[in-house]
């Protein structure tokens, strides 16, 4: 079969590799046909997550259709469209018992090197380094899925590919990042990053709620999106001191919730962002923390600071004092997508608008924005820039790498 294999920095192949096994009874293979990049691939197009190896099949944002499953997967036939979680979870290990999906204890097959770094090892995942299981991605013709028995969710053929597939990782992680940020009725949301899971975590603070949603980057393309779908208003960080910005338009307050969507690449021209570069250019740091420092500095006393944007390492000159002196609460992790599949399925096709959260929770508010109007449920397709061919994936890497204000998701289509 095909698939897009990573060789070293900025260097991904389509290549042809064994299809895929069943490998465990509880096991499935599927066929794919559609997959997208996600913003977290870029940092292992940019070799900024360790232990990736030369031939590694990448993607974890995939659906497609079962073409095979093991003796004890029994709640999917052969023929099934399915949307498959980018975690991989046993369903049946203590963290999975209590929903706690990313962090699942039997999914990672290479926990003890996770947990060298981090003492404990999170779930497995899928095309995401040999630290979180080594397993082949969706960028592919065909994928082993580990655990089928837990983690695809069936798609009806209403849904489209296209208003599903997000369902696998973005959607559901800008929605647990805006719950993760606490959000009451009447707050404002601040947001740093409108990449596609910025978006999503602006939309979803209104279902949580929010009075006001701000939103903060540099490209003025994503910024206009943030404010002609999601109902945003924005603050490009390379016109405007964003602190300053966030005070005068929060009346000295501070914004009551601050979402760091975009994690350990941060882009900036101040001193620290400066350094920060310099010391991952150098090998000296790991993680760029721009956004997050000024988030933290950024949110009001006793507000909650969320952080859905992937860091890696050790983070260097993080304002812990900062946010111990506000009582600041802080919440972030790998999405646990398993609780939010149906609730944001309903979302999509327009049933059970009320009922979003990730216990069941009602969502207290419903703004309407453009991709979510007049109940006709919401449509995730407004981010997608391009669709292309899976043969394509080296220049799609490459270009939404360096062309963020032109591209902000491409899906691959087999």
């Amino acid at each position: 079969m095909k698939a897009i294999c990573w060789y070293g920095k900025q260097d991904v192949r389509v290549e042809t590799v064994p299809d895929p096994q069943i490998l465990n009874p509880r096991d499935a293979i599927i066929r794919v046909t559609s997959t997208a990049i996600c913003g977290s691939d870029l940092h292992l197009y940019n070799n900024v997550i360790p232990s990736m190896q030369a031939g590694d099949i990448l993607g974890h944002e995939f659906m497609g259709e079962v073409v095979e499953v093991g003796q004890k997967v029994e709640n999917l036939s052969v023929g099934d469209r399915v949307v498959v979680p980018f975690t991989i979870a046993c369903g049946n290990c203590f963290f999975c018992q209590k929903k706690l999906w990313s962090l699942c204890d039997n999914s990672n097959p290479n926990a003890s090197t996770a947990a060298k770094m981090y003492g404990y090892s999170g779930s497995g995942l899928f095309g995401y380094s040999h630290m979180f299981g080594g397993y082949a991605g969706g960028q592919a013709e065909y994928v082993r899925v580990p655990f089928a028995d837990v983690g695809p969710m069936k798609i009806g053929e209403q849904v489209s590919d296209e208003h599903a597939l997000f369902l696998s990782d973005i959607l559901p992680t800008g929605y647990m990042a805006a719950e993760n940020a606490n959000i009451n009725e009447g707050d404002t949301v601040a947001v740093w990053g409108c990449g596609p899971v910025g978006q999503f975590a602006i939309q979803s603070a209104w279902w949580f709620g929010a009075s006001r949603v701000i939103a903060i980057d540099q490209v003025e393309q994503r910024l206009t999106m943030a404010r002609d779908h999601g109902n945003a208003e924005t603050i490009n960080f390379d016109e405007v001191d964003v602190s300053a910005a966030l005070n005068e338009m929060t009346g000295g307050m501070g914004p009551d919730c601050c979402i760091d969507a975009v994690g350990l690449e941060a882009h900036g021209t101040s001193p620290d962002a400066i350094y920060d570069r310099v010391k991952q250019a150098t090998y000296l740091g790991t993680d760029r923390i721009h956004a997050l420092r000024q988030a933290i500095y950024c949110c009001r006393k006793g507000g909650t600071v969320s952080i859905p944007g992937v860091y890696g390492g050790f983070l260097d000159k993080m304002p812990f004092g900062a946010a111990f002196g506000k009582g600041l609460k802080m919440a972030m992790g790998q999405t646990h997508v398993h609780n939010y599949l149906q609730p944001l399925l309903d979302r999509i096709t327009g049933n059970g608008h009320a009922s979003t959260g990730s216990d069941g929770d009602q969502a207290p508010h419903d703004q309407s924005t453009s991709a979510n109007r007049n109940n006709r449920g919401f449509d995730p397709t407004y981010i997608i820039s391009h669709r292309l061919p899976l043969s394509e994936a080296p220049d799609a890497y490459r270009m939404f790498n360096e062309s963020k204000g032109e591209c902000t998701k491409v899906v691959l289509q087999n």
